[in-house]
């Protein structure tokens, strides 16, 4: 493990406190970022994200709306 220190706006680290717990900022950062640098961890997430019904009924509603309200969905 290395230590790494990052800004954030003090909204965002008073989220991350109040959701995540001060002690475990740490961990979800990690896991957060995993996907993003670990080829193998990218493809288990959309492997698991494929797998899921749910999921894919989601998407396929979204598929047969404008853009526009797709976004105002996902929000």
């Amino acid at each position: 493990m290395r230590k790494l220190t990052i800004t954030v706006s003090d909204e965002v680290y008073e989220g991350l406190q109040r959701r995540i717990g001060a002690r475990r900022i740490s961990s979800f950062i990690d896991r957060l970022a995993r996907p993003y640098v670990d080829d193998a961890a990218a493809e288990a997430m959309y492997r698991e994200a494929e797998n899921d019904a749910d999921r894919r009924e989601t998407l396929a509603d979204w598929d047969d709306l404008p853009a526009d309200e797709a976004l105002d969905e996902a929000t």
